[in-house]
C-alpha cells in the first residue's frame, strides 16, 4: 500500500553519473525530498550502477530498465515505499531493447491499484528513421496506456520529447515542422488527454505561460528561457484529482542536466 500524501519528482537526468556530479543527490535529499523519483536517459549500464547511484535522493528501493546500447537512453525509478511488483518494459522487443519503461504497482486497500511508470519517450530529431520509430512507439504506448488505465489509476512520469501546445515551447511558430512539435505527435497528446482521459498534471495546477523543462545547449537558450515543456505527469482522472494546489513545481536554480526537475505533491 502507498500512502499519502505523496511527492513526486521527474527528472531526465541526461546521464545519471553526470547528473550526480553536478549535485542532483544533495538536491533530492536536501530540498525536493520525493517519496517517488522517476529518471530518464541514465545513460549507464548495470554495472555502472554504484550504491550511491541506486539510492539517489536517500530512497532505499529501486528499479531500472538499461538499453543494450551502452551510453544510451534508460530509465529508473525510485520509492521510498516498497510496492507490490515491478514491471520493467511494456512489453515491446523493440523499445524495451532501448531502456524506455518501468513501472511500479501499488495494491489499494479494498481492490484496485495505482501504477507509477517512468518513461521515456523516444526522439525523432535526429533522423527520419528515428522519427518512424517515434511514431510506432506512440501508436503502440497509446494501446498501453489504455490497458493499464482499465485495471485501475495510472500516473505516468517522464520525457514525452512532445510540446503539446503553443503555449509549451517559446519558439512554436518556428518548431510547426520540427520532431516534437509535428502535427502528429500533438494529436497524439490531444488523443490521450481528450479521449482516453488522461491528465496534464502541471496544466492542471499551472496555466501560466513560460513555463519550459528543457532548453538546448545552443546559445543561450536557457537564459533567455527559450525553451521546451517536454516533461509530464500523465495521470489517470482519479490520481488527477489529488494534485495540491500550487505544488507543481518546476526547479531552475541548479544545472543538473539540460532538462529541470518537475515535482508535483498528491494528496
Amino acid at each position: 500500500m502507498l500512502p499519502f500524501p505523496l511527492r513526486v519528482t521527474t527528472l531526465n537526468l541526461n546521464g545519471v553519473r553526470s547528473a550526480a556530479n553536478k549535485g542532483v543527490d544533495d538536491w533530492l535529499r536536501s530540498e525536493a525530498r520525493p517519496d517517488v523519483l522517476c529518471v530518464q536517459e541514465l545513460k549507464a549500464l548495470e554495472a555502472d550502477m554504484t550504491p550511491s547511484l541506486r539510492t539517489l535522493g536517500g530512497l532505499p528501493g529501486a528499479a531500472f530498465q538499461h538499453a543494450e546500447k551502452p551510453g544510451y537512453s534508460g530509465v529508473g525509478l525510485y520509492w521510498k515505499h516498497e510496492p507490490d511488483e515491478v514491471r520493467i518494459g511494456f512489453g515491446h522487443a523493440e523499445f524495451d531493447a532501448e531502456g524506455r519503461y518501468v513501472e511500479a504497482i501499488y495494491k489499494r486497500p479494498g481492490g484496485g491499484r495505482l501504477s507509477i511508470v517512468s518513461a521515456y519517450f523516444p526522439s525523432g530529431s535526429s533522423s527520419e528513421e528515428r522519427q518512424q520509430a517515434k511514431f510506432r512507439f506512440l501508436a503502440d504506448f497509446h494501446e498501453h496506456l489504455l490497458a493499464l488505465k482499465a485495471a485501475g489509476e495510472v500516473l505516468l512520469c517522464g520525457d514525452v520529447n512532445i510540446a503539446h501546445k503553443e503555449i509549451d515551447l517559446k519558439n512554436w511558430k518556428g518548431n510547426l515542422k520540427n520532431s516534437g512539435f509535428l502535427p502528429e505527435e500533438r494529436a497524439w497528446m490531444t488523443r490521450l488527454i481528450d479521449e482516453a482521459g488522461y491528465v496534464d498534471v502541471f496544466r492542471q495546477l499551472d496555466p501560466a505561460p513560460d513555463r519550459y523543462t528543457w532548453w538546448s545547449n545552443r546559445g543561450q537558450a536557457r537564459a533567455k528561457n527559450v525553451g521546451w515543456r517536454i516533461d509530464y505527469h500523465l495521470a489517470t482522472p482519479g490520481i488527477a484529482a489529488q494534485a495540491k494546489p500550487d505544488s507543481a513545481w518546476i526547479y531552475t536554480e541548479q544545472r543538473f542536466s539540460d532538462h529541470a526537475p518537475l515535482t508535483i505533491d498528491y494528496a
